[in-house]
């Protein structure tokens, strides 16, 4: 017969058991526990740096590193963000069917911070309800159902055409801007009997609680008013001669060097400039609006970029802002149709998305002007900048303001005419492996900013277009000019004077390797300082 157990007994038991236990734990830790890593070595970090600016080898010649692009296919006009649930919400006209097949559609992207996207497919698809494929509109977020289909509903107003007919339709998401739906009632506005009638923007009028409909008619902006953005009234017409036909109108509400006591109404198109030297561009006015009719406070339109490719462009305020009226987005399409089909893109058509800039509005010369500087989550792309010495470069000679070794970089210029040898002209040349050049300049003499890609990797075969020098006056200030210069495989976007003026531009060069050089002519330039910063790569989060 078994003894029974003392109290003692039981605790020696437990004991050894526990202490079995300890001993089969810590041999499986060390036959299973993970191989110890070595410590990373300075050469590693540098390998892992090098990589995060350096697009992947199986990406095409031209792909951007930093610049929004279908992977494959057509793209075309931005349509406005909007801000919902934590994301920013952005579509693009695209063409799964080119270069064989016609007609755009609404596909999606969605952001944090504007720089980095998602792709979340196609949004609105064409040629599903009979009136045409999709063409450029806006989407708003109706934050009190005015339209009848639920509380934050995004609705989008969007052209459509079949037919050659151009007329407006509404489409409705409840599922926070992923898919929509088509309104049976569609079209919501039928085509009065013209040609061009197209791009609907729709705007909240807060002070009069109404919702605003410009559209873009041949030479002219018709205005338009509805409570449920279904039923629409016409109101009045904004002529725009000399303009061509203008297209994706922009309207919003500004104050005047951040002041809320000085507000002012912005009208913006798409126009062409030719009449006035100029290409297709963003062209604006500021004015007064009293509900019904905009009434310009100057009649010549002031331009947000000259520089060849800044099109279809749109503007959004930030709803996170303390003050949404001191500062906007804006971002346009990188192309111009004189030649939108011809650049050399390889597994992609259409061009690129231009960097997104923060406006200001600020006034100049008695009068309110848009000023555009890359917003600042740009800056977080940039690695360490390499800095150039103040010096001094006689006419007719050149410093160095760095070598690009990355794909995309951003350089920073400070420069001024010489005091006792005044410069007329100074240069950046950008330089690639084979001799092709981009040169981005400013004449003291005619203060005049300007752009020149004639001589870039492809401005031989393309249209004479391509290779006309694009400018904008602007003063300098007391001799003094800031030029801060971003560079991507297939464009060079240029702001001077913390964004007075700005150029955007396609360009083509061989990626990396690219030498950069001031030359000074006519005189003495002070380079009174530079940096160049290598800009890292944003791939396109899939779906």
């Amino acid at each position: 017969m078994t003894q029974p157990q003392t109290k003692n007994s039981k605790i020696l038991i437990a004991a050894a058991a526990a202490c079995a236990l300890v001993l089969v734990a810590l041999l499986a830790w060390q036959f299973l526990r993970p191989a110890p890593q070595s410590p990373k070595t300075e050469s590693d970090n540098n390998a892992q740096e090098a990589e995060q600016f350096q697009r992947p080898e199986s990406w095409s010649q031209f792909r951007p590193a930093n610049h929004l692009t279908p992977s494959q296919n057509w793209m075309n006009d931005p349509q406005r963000p909007f801000f919902l649930d934590g994301l920013w919400h952005f579509y693009y006209l695209y063409n799964a069917d080119y270069p064989d097949g016609n007609g755009t559609e609404w596909y999606h992207v969605t952001s944090t911070d504007l720089v980095h996207w998602k792709d979340e497919g196609v949004a609105i698809e064409k040629y599903k309800n009979g009136l045409g494929d999709i063409w450029t509109g806006s989407a708003v977020v109706d934050t009190e159902n005015t339209a009848g289909f639920g509380k934050n509903a995004v609705i989008s107003l969007v052209t459509q055409q079949v037919d050659g007919v151009q007329r407006q339709s509404l489409f409705y998401s409840t599922d926070g801007g992923h898919s929509f739906t088509s309104y049976e009632g569609n079209p919501v506005m039928d085509n009065p009997g013209v040609d061009a009638w197209r791009d609907p923007k729709i705007v909240w009028d807060k002070e009069r609680n109404q919702w605003l409909m410009l559209l873009a008619e041949g030479s002219k902006v018709g205005f338009y008013t509805s409570k449920d953005l279904k039923s629409w009234n016409y109101q009045s017409g904004f002529e725009a001669p000399d303009l061509g036909t203008v297209e994706c109108p922009d309207f919003f509400q500004m104050s005047v060097d951040g002041d809320p006591e000085r507000t002012t109404w912005v009208l913006g198109i798409s126009a062409n400039g030719e009449s006035s030297g100029r290409t297709t561009g963003y062209t604006y006015w500021s004015g007064d609006f009293d509900g019904k009719t905009f009434t310009p406070a100057e009649q010549e339109p002031q331009w947000l970029d000259a520089g060849s490719d800044f099109y279809a462009a749109v503007s959004w305020e930030d709803p996170q802002a303390e003050d949404p009226l001191a500062h906007r987005y804006a971002l346009g399409w990188m192309n111009n149709w004189a030649y939108a089909s011809d650049l050399p893109l390889g597994d992609w058509s259409g061009g690129s998305m231009s960097t997104v800039r923060q406006l200001s509005l600020r006034e100049v010369s008695g009068k309110p002007t848009l000023f555009s500087e890359p917003i600042a989550a740009v800056d977080k792309l940039a690695g360490d900048p390499a800095q150039t010495t103040a010096q001094d470069v006689p006419t007719g000679h050149s410093a160095s303001v760095g070598k690009a070794e990355t794909d995309s970089y951003r350089l920073h210029v400070d420069l001024a005419q010489d005091e006792t040898s005044p410069s007329d002209e100074a240069q950046v040349e950008i330089k690639d492996a084979n001799g092709a050049t981009v040169t981005v300049g400013y004449n003291f003499k005619d203060q005049t900013l300007f752009l020149n890609r004639d001589k870039d990797k492809v401005a031989s075969t393309m249209p004479e277009a391509y290779r006309e020098i694009r400018s904008e006056h602007l003063p300098s200030d007391n001799g003094a000019v800031n030029l801060d210069v971003l560079v991507d495989t297939t464009s060079v976007e240029v702001f001077a004077q913390d964004g007075q003026a700005s150029l955007s531009s396609t360009a083509f060069l061989s990626p990396g390797n690219h030498e950069l050089n001031l030359k000074s002519l006519g005189g003495t330039t002070d380079l009174r300082g530079a940096s160049l910063a290598p800009m890292a790569v944003v791939e396109t989060a899939e779906q």
